[in-house]
């Protein structure tokens, strides 16, 4: 799906705070963790930051059934 490389860790990091949301427990500090995680990958792989964190999301929330 993604032409932008996206490293396993953010993508476990969104996962955590996806399950938290859900559940109604998103913390503040979780929420901040990820934000910053986009942040440190957009800058370092000279992307937008939108564009990773849409990627990231898409992928764990609306993932390919190819993807699985």
């Amino acid at each position: 799906m993604a032409d932008i490389d996206i490293p396993e860790s953010l993508i476990e990091l969104e996962r955590k705070a996806w399950a938290e949301q859900q559940a109604g427990v998103l913390t503040v500090a979780t929420a901040a963790t990820v934000q910053q995680a986009y942040t440190d990958h957009a800058v370092a792989a000279g992307l937008s930051r939108y564009e990773v964190e849409r990627t990231v999301k898409r992928l764990v929330r609306h993932p390919d059934p190819d993807d699985a």
